[in-house]
């Protein structure tokens, strides 16, 4: 129990950074005396950012979607694969 709210707490952490990332990136923009190059440098952080967040979430939850059968059928398993390698 005590790692789902540890998991859950780093989940939110992250999130929150990320929020911050989109805010300040926000700000870049508005502020349009900021290079280009900030901005994108920005935007590939915050797209690393949720990489990594949907990462661990997904290794998090992967036991609770396949091994404790909430996924019960082939092609429900199959849509869940499609859905992780198709992000984009």
């Amino acid at each position: 129990m005590y790692d789902i709210i540890y998991n859950m707490k780093t989940a939110e952490q992250r999130i929150n950074n990320i929020i911050g990332q989109l805010e300040g990136t926000k700000k870049m923009l508005l502020n349009k005396s900021n290079d280009c190059f900030s901005v994108i440098i920005q935007l590939k952080a915050i797209r690393s950012a949720t990489s990594s967040l949907m990462e661990s979430i997904i290794s998090d939850e992967f036991s609770n979607c396949l091994l404790d059968k909430k996924i019960k059928n082939k092609e429900n398993i199959n849509k869940f694969f499609k859905e992780i390698i198709n992000n984009k």
